[in-house]
């Protein structure tokens, strides 16, 4: 299991050296709510993949408008097409990121995180 490494590029005015991390069938990182990280996933492979993001905290969550609860307890599914990248915002997925973040099923997959 290999944390996902975040790079600080806000407000840095030189280059930055990336962190990539080669994923495993299950990895974490750690979600900065307001920050505006982005997840970027790369796809090495011939066939696509798809990855799960999970909060071991995130249970339902009850969107404006809706008159009810929406279960995010099961992660947030995201696939990648093969030899594709995909940029994901996390905090667009937020209600899916409390408590300990794992990333499942992401064998194949390389990944970034910048802030």
């Amino acid at each position: 299991m290999a944390a996902i490494t975040q790079v600080q590029v806000t407000g840095v005015n030189t280059p930055v050296t990336a962190t990539r991390t080669v994923m495993s069938a299950s990895d974490t990182l750690t979600y900065s709510s307001g920050t505006g990280q982005k997840l970027v996933l790369f796809n090495t492979t011939a066939s696509p993949i798809t990855l799960t993001i999970t909060g071991a905290s995130a249970t339902t969550v009850s969107p404006a408008g809706l008159g009810g609860t929406v279960s995010v307890a099961s992660g947030f599914a995201v696939t990648v097409g093969a030899s594709a990248t995909v940029v994901v915002q996390l905090d667009a997925i937020s209600a899916y990121l409390i408590g300990a973040i794992t990333a499942t099923g992401g064998v194949g997959l390389t990944a970034h995180l910048y802030a």
